[in-house]
């Protein structure tokens, strides 16, 4: 185990130190381009996007496919209106019985208004719908049949049929795919039938000459070359379906592998900060001797420390000299030993002095631990099984449940300021989880925090109303933090990534990760707590860590509550897994 310590990190421009940024601006959510039609399974994963981001799209390979077919709608709108005005100008000079072409005329006028209006709505691809587009459909089959009529039903008008019908069963609807074919199928054999059974046939071209067995085949090979066509066109969905899932999965790890590379430059950086001698190792300070730079960030640094008398060992924090003429910082500096200091529990780490605010050097000195951060952890071993991960929720709720009641909200939750803590000179048991870094909570009582109209907070693990710099920010927020560290150690990938915070901070406000249980063997009960954890509006989210970790052990053994359940599928249909992403 190395020997690791609290870090100073509280307002650093590190790369995983908290971000203050003043006056952000986010950009503005953008519009769905998904159809209105049946809202794709939240469990597909994300499309990669365009434009040289690592990211994923906008929407997923269903709504992918959807999109496509609002365009195919459009060109078969086009095609349709084109070959009603020409079937129009053929029945001037055609002649045939008089009642057929009344009704085929009839029938192509209808259909050129449905078409033509229907192409003028979806100029805006959002109003289009699989059920209005339905009603054109059914409309052009009810034209297709009387032209059948007209021509002749053994004649060869009847290959139009396929044409039309491979397009509506390439559609996302598979129920409205069967109901086309059925209309098709039904509506050509109920032609072929009358005529078989002695109606007169009024086509150009008739079946006077054809035996009864010679209809009988060729009414039997159309139906077979339907139904063809029918499962030709939904295997072909289909494949194309799976087609692009799989190239996500490849463009999605690819992403993750991008995300965790980015994690680990951040995690050597900061490891190449410590651990070997500081400007001030070897100096007293107070009645500290320091030792070898632990941590260091934007504000300050920390130290190995041991008393001179009693020789106990600490850890003790320092704020950069440069900083000392703020005094914001300086007023932060000893909030944070007063807020630590106030919270008398095992999973909060515990200060043991605070040096003289006057002092030209004020410190603050706290218990030393030994064992690693959440952070080195999984810099280790990529993701912790789910018991691990249960252990940790627990007793770090513990530390954060106490801050909550003491009116603390910590606001810089992350994999660093998780620490499983072990006696020295011990291995294994004994591992305690503790909380660190109370550099930029803020007191949860209207008298709010040193950092007013701010973005506070580290970009990846900030919660929605963070990101926001809203005013109001309470103990909701660290459940959010909390749910985006459990995501990331269940699975092995940060849920928000980006290249730049402004586009971090974008995700967290506007889209979900991909569903957990799609990257690792997870029960799909984990997805539904994580879901509620990651909430993007506070009053949907778990009240309090003991509450997440309950609903968390009950999802690993399968039996999540159905309230919950409803309560994560109200807010998945809301905004389903990979949305946004």
């Amino acid at each position: 185990m190395a020997l690791e310590s609290p870090e100073v990190g509280e307002g650093a421009r590190t790369d995983d130190a908290p971000t203050e940024v003043e006056g952000i601006a986010l950009p503005a959510e953008r519009p769905s381009l998904v159809p209105s039609a049946p809202r794709p399974s939240a469990t597909l994963p994300p499309e990669a996007s365009g434009g040289g981001s690592t990211g994923t799209s906008l929407v997923t390979a269903r709504e992918t496919l959807g999109l496509q077919e609002v365009h195919r709608t459009r060109t078969f709108l086009r095609v349709t209106l084109a070959l009603a005005a020409v079937q129009g100008l053929a029945l001037t000079v055609l002649g045939g019985d008089p009642t057929a072409r009344l009704v085929l005329a009839g029938m192509l006028v209808l259909v050129a208004i449905a078409a033509g209006t229907y192409a003028w709505i979806i100029r805006d691809e959002l109003r289009y719908s699989v059920g209005t587009a339905l009603v054109v459909g059914f409309t052009t089959i009810a034209t297709v049949i009387a032209a059948i009529w007209y021509y002749g039903v053994f004649s060869p008008a009847a290959v139009v049929i396929p044409l039309g019908l491979y397009f509506f069963c390439l559609g996302q609807d598979a129920r409205a795919s069967v109901a086309v074919y059925a209309t098709c199928a039904l509506g050509y054999a109920g032609l072929a039938g009358a005529l078989m059974a002695g109606a007169r046939d009024p086509g150009l071209v008739t079946a006077e000459s054809l035996t009864q067995v010679q209809r009988t085949v060729i009414l039997l090979v159309v139906e077979v070359v339907l139904l063809t066509v029918f499962f030709m066109a939904r295997a072909t969905r289909a494949a194309t379906l799976y087609a692009i899932e799989r190239h996500d999965v490849v463009v999605r790890g690819l992403a993750m592998r991008d995300a965790l590379l980015k994690e680990a430059r951040q995690e050597i950086a900061h490891a190449m900060r410590v651990g070997g001698v500081g400007r001030y190792t070897g100096e007293l300070i107070g009645p500290f001797r320091l030792g070898k730079l632990i941590g260091r960030g934007a504000m300050g640094e920390v130290y190995e420390g041991t008393h001179e008398q009693t020789k106990d060992e600490v850890a003790v924090k320092l704020v950069h000299p440069q900083l000392l003429a703020e005094p914001d910082v300086v007023e932060r500096f000893f909030r944070e030993a007063q807020i630590t200091s106030a919270l008398a529990v095992a999973n909060v780490v515990r200060v043991v002095e605070v040096g003289d605010p006057n002092a030209s050097l004020p410190f603050i000195a706290m218990e030393r631990l030994f064992g690693q951060d959440l952070a080195d952890m999984l810099r280790a071993q990529k993701r912790l099984a789910i018991g691990r991960v249960l252990t940790m929720l627990r007793q770090v709720g513990l530390g954060v449940d106490a801050a909550h009641a003491a009116g603390v909200v910590h606001r810089d939750l992350k994999p660093r300021n998780l620490f499983c803590a072990r006696a020295a000179g011990r291995k294994g048991g004994g591992e305690v989880w503790k909380v660190l870094d109370f550099g930029v909570s803020k007191l949860d009582r209207g008298d709010g925090t040193l950092t007013r109209g701010q973005i506070v907070g580290t970009p990846a693990y900030m919660a929605p109303e963070q990101a926001r710099a809203q005013q109001g920010v309470d103990k909701r927020a660290d459940i959010f933090a909390l749910g985006v560290i459990v995501y990331r150690a269940l699975t092995g990938s940060p849920p928000f990534w980006g290249d730049t915070s402004v586009e971090i901070l974008f995700k967290v406000s506007h889209s979900m990760p991909a569903q957990p249980s799609s990257l690792v063997s997870l029960r799909p009960e984990v997805d539904l707590v994580l879901a509620i954890a990651l909430a993007k509006s506070p009053a949907d989210r778990f009240q309090s860590v003991a509450e997440m970790a309950q609903a968390l052990d009950a999802a690993a053994r399968g039996r999540i509550t159905p309230e919950l359940a409803d309560r994560a599928d109200r807010l998945l249909r809301a905004l389903p897994w990979g949305a946004g992403a």
